[in-house]
């Protein structure tokens, strides 16, 4: 018989958890929990770490923590700190006994991790003060508090293009911190706010909602906002924790929730600390690949299998004001599915920088389904490396990006379709076997071979390790889309690929002839280019075919007034098109008409392994007997202004 355990801020820990008796804390309910059981937490402010403790047995078994409905239900990793004194000016310190912090203290522990670009001259810290809600920036002294000095721009470390910094006037607030054997220090500056009268917090604790153990399996959270969470770097040689996440187990469903203010990542579905933990950065013996390569092997003898691992839901959450990551994971996302969520404001305060830092950054994401998702205002929108198997990007709408979408070092099938791109840089491929399908492109392209990492692909639909193989470059599929040049110097299109051959029985062919002149079994297959499979495109505003596509609508001088606005909690996709647009449609794709991959032997198909018909479109709309180029069915020439995203 299953429960309902209920918990309030006017209750006591020493209650039975009934409606009339709560408990004051989640902690108290999670420990009391069992499988089938629910837990309602009522109106308030939560400051605990969450650690749930027992698993659900089954999809239909689950423990469940929710908000009560209608109610607005806070968990935090901070506390609230009104003991400040001033010093000159506007800058207050508070001393605290480190005793406060427990085991975990946010202002000595840096941000530190494999892949981790620290700013010149001195290291991140994982503590961070907030003024109404609004965090700060870490000075490197005392004297940086007392006179912060501001950048409206600042270098991109990936793109190394110059862009504006968030928001000027927060980089005037800023901490310090001084710890020693007994006491933390923080200093910070106020300006005209009064810290003692004001709502001031400061980072405690390092998650929100996350078991400390490993396989804690089928847990539903659902309806909270969760902030303010001192999480580590979580590269995917690394444990991974996140201010929410499922530590490692099986069918968790985190939705209808709001996460912010997490100091690295918001929602990890990622790997553990067993697999290998930041070894590159500490034992420096060894490029961080290989530890990478070994993790997979570690997790496979750890039971890593869609028996035990991945399989969670993430979706309508709100995620917002992260340092790394809105959603992150190695290895553990296999077999997921990630929609509906909105991410906004990913990396942007840029006080640390990294090669792991993306809206949603995954490895090896197997079968996962990342679809209807509201991604804007990132450093990168999603970030797929390692292992893009059978893994869908469908109806995703980006602008606002620095980047909208990257693959790399995946060898496929991936499929990316009826996506909106609207970013000036739309996609970095260094990967190969990736379907890009009925999409607008707005921005930059660029296609990179990858010769020196082998990395590993799979038996389909299954984490089994069936080989390795270099990414070659092309080996990709790109049908029925729209390129739009001419906000961007740099090319938008297919021409990327010119010098590719158009088809395997080609590419054999070409080989085979190398072989007579210079015979080498390897070296042959790196000079000769992989296929292209490139037909039905739209190219506009100076955006550049393939030199082998026969049929397409090309008309360079075109101009498409092409933007992407944001108005009262709407966002519109405005689009101009030609006259002989309405005339440039074909059947939908799926997998009788796509060809397979060359490097993995696999179709595209269904995460169930049946086979995938690309029936509808970004809106819903059923497009089984014609589609049209681009992700909207209902795109016609002259002017097109079409609702994409509503709050």
């Amino acid at each position: 018989m299953s429960n309902t355990y209920h918990v309030a801020k006017s209750g006591s820990d020493k209650n039975n958890g009934t409606e009339s008796q709560p408990f004051l804390t989640i902690n108290m309910a999670a420990s009391k929990a069992a499988s089938g059981d629910t837990i309602i937490v009522h109106e308030g402010e939560y400051r605990e770490w969450v650690k749930p403790k027992e698993s659900g047995l089954s999809n239909a078994r689950r423990i469940t923590y929710e908000a009560y409905e209608g109610e607005k239900v806070i968990i935090k990793g901070s506390e609230r700190i009104q003991s400040w004194e001033k010093l000159e000016g506007s800058v207050w310190r508070v001393m605290l006994p480190n005793s406060f912090f427990g085991v975990y203290n946010p202002y000595l522990e840096t941000v530190i991790g494999d892949w981790l670009i620290n700013p010149i001259g001195h290291s991140a810290h994982l503590g961070d003060v907030y003024l109404d809600g609004m965090s700060f920036y870490e000075a490197e002294n005392l004297e940086g508090v007392q006179n912060p000095k501001v950048n409206t721009k600042v270098l991109d470390n990936w793109t190394n293009e110059v862009v504006p910094v968030k928001n000027p006037d927060q980089m005037q607030y800023r901490w310090f911190a001084q710890v020693d054997d007994k006491n933390t220090i923080i200093y910070a500056n106020f300006h005209d706010a009064d810290p003692n009268i004001s709502i001031v917090e400061i980072n405690v604790r390092k998650c929100c909602f996350y078991p400390e153990h490993a396989g804690v399996d089928y847990i539903t959270v659902r309806g909270f906002e969760m902030a303010q969470a001192a999480t580590p770097w979580s590269p995917p040689t690394a444990d991974q924790p996140g201010l929410i996440g499922a530590h490692w187990s099986k069918g968790w469903i985190i939705e209808n929730n709001i996460i912010h203010d997490s100091k690295c990542s918001g929602i990890s579905i990622g790997k553990e600390a067993s697999t290998g933990n930041n070894f590159r950065t500490f034992r420096k013996d060894k490029p961080g690949y290989q530890y990478q390569l070994e993790s997979v092997f570690s997790a496979l003898k750890a039971g890593w299998s869609k028996e035990k691992i991945g399989s969670h839901i993430i979706r309508n959450n709100t995620i917002y004001d992260c340092g790394q990551n809105g959603i992150v994971g190695n290895l553990g996302c296999v077999f997921s599915e990630i929609y509906n969520n909105h991410i906004y404001s990913i990396a942007l305060k840029r006080e640390f920088y990294g090669h792991e830092i993306a809206g949603i950054k995954l490895h090896a994401a197997i079968d996962v389904q990342i679809h209807n998702n509201h991604i804007h205002d990132c450093s990168l929108g999603i970030w797929l490396d390692w292992q893009a198997q059978g893994t869908r990007v469908s109806k995703n709408l980006f602008y606002n990006n620095n980047r909208d979408f990257f693959i790399e070092v995946s060898h496929g099938p991936a499929m990316v379709d009826h996506n909106i791109f609207g970013s000036k840089y739309s996609v970095d491929n260094h990967a190969q076997g990736t379907a890009f399908i009925n999409n607008i492109f707005a921005g930059k392209m660029i296609l990179r071979k990858v010769l020196n990492r082998a990395t590993p692909y799979h038996a389909m639909h299954s984490t089994d390790v069936t080989g390795y193989a270099m990414v070659y470059g092309a080996d990709d599929r790109l049908y029925q889309n729209i390129f739009i040049g001419g906000r961007t110097l740099d090319l938008v299109g297919t021409s990327i690929y010119d010098g590719c051959t158009e088809s395997l029985e080609e590419y054999i062919e070409a080989v085979d002839a190398r072989d007579r002149i210079l015979p080498s079994d390897l070296e042959i297959f790196q000079k000769e280019e992989q296929p292209a499979y490139i037909n039905g495109n739209c190219y506009f505003n100076g955006a550049r075919a393939f030199s082998k596509e026969g049929n397409k609508l090309y008309q360079p001088d075109f101009d498409t007034c092409f933007a992407v606005d944001f108005k009262e909690n709407e966002v519109y996709l405005n689009i101009k098109l030609p006259e002989d647009f309405k005339d440039f449609i074909s059947e939908p794709y799926g997998t009788h008409s796509i060809p397979k991959v060359r490097i993995v032997d696999a179709d595209y198909d269904n995460p169930d392994g049946s086979i995938l018909i690309l029936d509808s479109d970004y809106l819903g709309a059923d497009i089984r007997d014609k589609s049209v180029a681009g992700p909207i069915a209902c795109l016609k020439n002259g002017e097109n202004r079409i609702k994409v995203w509503r709050k």
